[in-house]
C-alpha cells in the first residue's frame, strides 16, 4: 500500500458531474407545517457533486475541465462565476433553457442535513454516451464521474462513458452519490470494469454491496470489476482497498458546522494529490484534511483552501484514534 498509486499520475482532470445552487438554511431540527421556524442563516452556496470536486481540484491547483449543465438564469450565473474563482475550465458546460439544477438545504446543529432537490438543468445533460473528443480532453489525462446518479439520462449512459474514457487513454473514477431512486447495484456494475478508482461512503457501500462492513462492501465491488476501491468514513477519516492490501487512515479532530460536500470535496483532495504523483496513503491523509476543512464551515466549497494552506493546516491539527 505505501507505493501504491494511480498507473499514471494525472496531468489534468475532466470532471463530469451534476452543477446546483444550494440554499442552505441553519439550524433546522424538525419540520412542523403550519408555523414559523426561525433560523440563524439563509444563504446560497454552490453545490452539486461535479461542481464540488471541481472547485476543490481548482483551489488545489489541479488543471480541471468540467462537463455538465445550468440554465439561462441567475443561479446559472451565480454557479459559473465562483467556478470560475476558483479556476475551473468551463469550456464544456452547456447552457440550458431548464432552471439550473438547485437544493434546499436544512442543516441541524449537528451538521447533518437533508437535501429538497430540483432536478432543473440536470434532467437534460448527456442524452448521448459522451464522445472524448481531442478537443473535448485537451491536455487532461484522467476522467472523474461525479455521482451519475444525479444525471437522469447519464445514469443509463455511464459505462459506455467510462469504456470511452478508456478507449480514449485516460485514467477512471467514480463517486456513487445518493441513488434517490432505489436502483443502486443496477445502474453501477456495468461502471465498475471500467474503474481504475472508485469512492463511496459508507451508506452507499452498503445499498451497493449489501454488507455494513467497509472490506466487504469494498470486495464485493472488486469481485464485479472495480479496480482499487476508497469508502469514506465521515469523521473517521477513509479506508483503501487494492486488491492486495486494505489500510484505514484516522480522520481529523474539528468542530462540525455543516458536512454538505465533503465527500465530493475529499474526492478532490485525493484526486489532487495523485495528480502531484502522491501513493496512496498520503493521497488519503490530505483527503480527509480536505473534508474535514470542508465541515467546518456551512456550505460545500466554503472551507476548501489551497494546497499550501491545507499542508500548514494538516501539520496543526489533531488526528481521531482509529
Amino acid at each position: 500500500m505505501e507505493d501504491r498509486m494511480l498507473k499514471s499520475p494525472p496531468r489534468g482532470i475532466l470532471c463530469c458531474g451534476n452543477i446546483v445552487i444550494d440554499i442552505m438554511v441553519r439550524p433546522v431540527e424538525q419540520f412542523q407545517w403550519g408555523t414559523t421556524t426561525w433560523v440563524d442563516t439563509i444563504e446560497q452556496n454552490l453545490g452539486g457533486n461535479g461542481a464540488n470536486t471541481s472547485y476543490a481540484l481548482g483551489m488545489l491547483g489541479v488543471p480541471v475541465r468540467l462537463l455538465g449543465m445550468v440554465g439561462r438564469d441567475a443561479f446559472g450565473e451565480q454557479a459559473l462565476s465562483i467556478l470560475q474563482s476558483a479556476g475551473v475550465d468551463l469550456s464544456q458546460v452547456g447552457r440550458s433553457q431548464a432552471a439550473t439544477t438547485a437544493s434546499v438545504c436544512p442543516v441541524n446543529a449537528a451538521g447533518d442535513r437533508l437535501f429538497l432537490h430540483r432536478v432543473g438543468s440536470s434532467v437534460e445533460v448527456f442524452p448521448e454516451p459522451i464522445e472524448f473528443t481531442p478537443a473535448m480532453v485537451g491536455r487532461a489525462s484522467h476522467f472523474h464521474l461525479a455521482n451519475p446518479f444525479a444525471l437522469p439520462h447519464l445514469r443509463r449512459r455511464a459505462p459506455e462513458s467510462l469504456a470511452r474514457a478508456r478507449q480514449a487513454e485516460l485514467t477512471t473514477s467514480l463517486d456513487t452519490g445518493w441513488d434517490a431512486r432505489g436502483r443502486w447495484i443496477e445502474d453501477i456494475a456495468g461502471c465498475l470494469p471500467h474503474l481504475d478508482l472508485f469512492f463511496m461512503n459508507q451508506d452507499e457501500a452498503r445499498m451497493l454491496s449489501g454488507s455494513a462492513d467497509p472490506e466487504q462492501a469494498a470486495r464485493r465491488m472488486q469481485a464485479l470489476g472495480a479496480g482499487d476501491v476508497i469508502i469514506k468514513l465521515g469523521a473517521e477519516g477513509c479506508a483503501v482497498f487494492t486488491p492486495d492490501a486494505a489500510a484505514r487512515f484516522s480522520g481529523f479532530q474539528v468542530d462540525v458546522v455543516d458536512t454538505t460536500g465533503a465527500g465530493d470535496c475529499f474526492v478532490g483532495g485525493f484526486l489532487a494529490a495523485l495528480s502531484r504523483g502522491d501513493a496512496y496513503p498520503e493521497a488519503a491523509r490530505f483527503a480527509n484534511a480536505v473534508g474535514a476543512m470542508s465541515v467546518q464551515k456551512l456550505g460545500a466549497i466554503n472551507g476548501v483552501r489551497t494546497r499550501a494552506e491545507t499542508e500548514e493546516w494538516m501539520r496543526a491539527a489533531l488526528l481521531r484514534r482509529l
